[in-house]
């Protein structure tokens, strides 16, 4: 069974949305800066066009343990869901798979920029000694 949630809470100075996606035991989560309060249209814009890709570019998941579905009476489910609704923030879990997406964002980021680094000093190091050839020759 696969459940999404969005969480929109006030980070000053910002409006952020978590998305978080459990699974099959594993939680998937990813975080959008709405910048201003969002209207409720920005959100339902959000939800039916990039929340789905917002979550599937994180390649991190994170382990949770999942408790066994059980009947849930009517009163009892509308009071957990308006302390949900109260509740501000994000959990821990999806803390800490944003963390780990953002760390391996890093690493592949200075990989390819080391990895660019290098092929420029590698050009002009070609150029020199095409220039030095050149000189030697008399050119």
């Amino acid at each position: 069974m696969t459940s999404i949630s969005l969480t929109v809470f006030f980070e000053d100075p910002f409006w952020v949305g978590v998305v978080e996606q459990q699974s099959d035991g594993r939680l998937q989560a990813a975080r959008h800066l709405f910048g201003a309060e969002p209207a409720p249209g920005e959100v339902l814009e959000f939800v039916q066009r990039q929340m789905v890709r917002l979550i599937e570019r994180s390649s991190v998941a994170v382990a949770v343990e999942t408790a066994a579905p059980r009947a849930v009476r009517p009163k009892r489910a509308a009071r957990e869901a308006s302390r949900a609704l109260a509740q501000r923030g994000s959990s821990t879990q999806s803390q800490e798979a944003i963390r780990l997406q953002l760390e391996q964002n890093k690493q592949i980021h200075k990989q390819r920029s080391k990895a660019e680094r290098e092929a420029q000093a590698d050009y002009k190091r070609q150029l020199k000694l095409e220039k030095a050839k050149a000189r030697h020759r008399g050119r």
